[in-house]
C-alpha cells in the first residue's frame, strides 16, 4: 500500500464498543431488488457481499418500519417479526466478508407510492405535497400514530438486533418522514410535534430516545446507532443550515456512534443561513466537535479524494457509485493497485460486478447518474 493512503485503514472505535477496521463505509442505497413480500432477494445478498470484502462498515438500503412506510418498489422491510430470518441472512451475508452489517431504517411519508401503502393512504406531518408535478397531498398523522411509528422504530431497531446486525442506522434525510417532521415545509403543526423549530425536532429526537432505550434493553453485545440527515432544503420555506446546526448541537448530545451527512458533493457549501464561505460539512464538524465522529459522503471517487476528505478530521468516509461500480475499492487501495480502480461502467458489466437486475435497469436508464460508456 502507498503509505499515504495508511490513514484510510486506521480503525476505530464507535461510543458503543464496536469497533471498524477502516474508515470506509459502503453508503446506503436504494437496489429495488427486494421481493414483493418485504424479503431480500438472493440477487440482493449476492450484491451486498461482493462490496462487504473490504470496507469497515456496510448500510444497508433503508427497511420500512411499518407498513404504510414503504418508499420504493422492491425494498425490504423491517415492520414485522416475521422479517428476521430475511434480514439476518443478508446481515450474515455481509459480516462473513469481515464488515459490520447496519440496517438503515426509516419510513417513506409523504415519498410512498400511493400503490405501494395500504389503501393508498399516504401519511406525514402535514397535509401538505412535496414540490413535484403530481405528488400526493399526505394526510396529517394524528398524535396517537406518530406515537405509534415511534415505536415501530424501536421494533425495527429490536428486530435488528434479533437478526445480528451490528447497528441501526436512523434515516432522517432524503425528504423521508422524519425529515418531514424537521421541516418546516412538510410540518405545518401547532401541536407539539411542530411549530417552532424546537417542536419540529421533536419527531426526530423521539425517534432516538426509543431506538437507543430499545438497544440498552435487548442489546447484550455492542450494538451502533447511526443518524443520517439532509442539512438543507432547497424549498421555501425549507430546513436551512443553520436549523440543521441547531439540530446537530442536540443530536451529538445523544448516544449516538456517528451523524452521517447526506450530500452529493462532500465540499459543498450552504446556500443561505449559515457561514456561505465553509463547507457544510466543516460547519457540522464544528458544531458537534469532539461529542460525536461525522461521517461524510458526497463524489468522492478516488483514494486521493478520500485521503483529502480525511484529513478535514471527518473521521467516517462513505462511498456509494464508487463500490457499485468498484467493488474492489478498498482491496485495490490496500495492495496498492488504485490504478486499477474501474471509474466507469459499459453495458455489459452488470454480471461481472454482480448488480441485480432492476438496479442495472435505473443505472442504464438514468442519464448522468453513473458515468456509462
Amino acid at each position: 500500500m502507498n503509505s499515504v493512503y495508511q490513514p484510510l485503514f486506521q480503525s476505530m472505535t464507535l461510543r458503543s464498543g464496536v469497533e471498524v477496521k477502516n474508515r470506509i463505509v459502503m453508503a446506503p442505497m436504494t437496489n429495488f431488488s427486494s421481493h414483493d413480500d418485504g424479503t431480500v432477494s438472493d440477487d440482493e445478498v449476492a450484491y451486498y457481499a461482493r462490496r462487504s470484502g473490504g470496507v469497515g462498515m456496510v448500510i444497508t438500503a433503508c427497511a420500512n418500519v411499518t407498513e404504510n412506510g414503504k418508499g420504493f418498489h422492491g425494498e425490504f422491510a423491517a415492520h414485522r417479526d416475521e422479517m428476521i430470518p430475511s434480514l439476518r441472512r443478508l446481515a450474515q451475508a455481509i459480516q462473513a466478508k469481515g464488515a459490520k452489517a447496519v440496517l438503515q431504517i426509516f419510513h417513506g411519508g409523504r415519498s410512498c407510492p400511493p400503490e405501494l401503502v395500504p389503501n393508498g393512504d399516504v401519511v406525514s406531518a402535514s397535509a401538505v405535497a412535496n414540490e413535484a408535478e403530481g405528488a400526493v397531498v399526505p394526510r396529517a398523522l394524528e398524535d396517537a400514530e406518530i406515537r405509534d411509528i415511534v415505536t415501530a422504530f424501536g421494533e425495527a431497531t429490536r428486530r435488528a438486533i434479533e437478526a445480528g446486525y451490528d447497528g441501526v442506522e436512523i434515516h432522517g434525510a432524503n425528504g423521508y418522514l422524519i425529515q418531514q417532521f424537521f421541516s418546516p415545509h412538510s410540518n405545518r403543526r401547532t401541536d407539539e410535534w411542530g411549530g417552532s423549530l424546537e417542536k419540529r425536532m421533536a419527531f426526530p429526537l423521539a425517534i432516538v430516545d426509543e431506538v437507543t432505550r430499545v438497544v440498552r434493553e435487548h442489546a447484550n453485545r455492542p450494538f451502533l446507532v447511526g443518524y443520517r440527515f439532509s442539512p438543507e432544503e432547497p424549498t421555501t420555506p425549507g430546513i436551512t443550515m443553520n436549523d440543521t446546526l441547531a439540530l446537530v448541537d442536540r443530536l451529538a448530545d445523544q448516544p449516538l456512534d456517528y451523524l452521517h451527512v447526506s450530500l452529493m458533493d462532500f465540499w459543498s457549501k450552504p446556500h443561505t443561513g449559515a457561514d456561505t464561505s465553509q463547507t457544510r460539512l466543516a460547519l457540522i464538524q464544528r458544531q458537534v466537535g469532539e461529542r460525536v465522529p461525522v461521517m461524510g459522503v458526497g463524489s468522492i471517487h478516488t483514494p486521493d479524494e478520500a485521503r483529502k476528505a480525511l484529513e478535514t478530521g471527518v473521521p467516517l468516509i462513505a462511498l456509494g457509485r464508487e463500490l457499485i461500480m468498484e467493488p474492489d475499492w478498498v482491496e485495490k487501495v490496500e495492495q496498492g493497485r488504485e490504478s486499477e480502480i474501474r471509474t466507469t461502467l459499459s453495458k455489459n458489466d452488470r454480471e461481472t460486478l454482480v448488480i441485480p437486475e432492476p438496479l442495472w435497469q435505473a443505472i442504464i436508464n438514468t442519464p448522468g447518474w453513473f458515468p456509462v460508456v
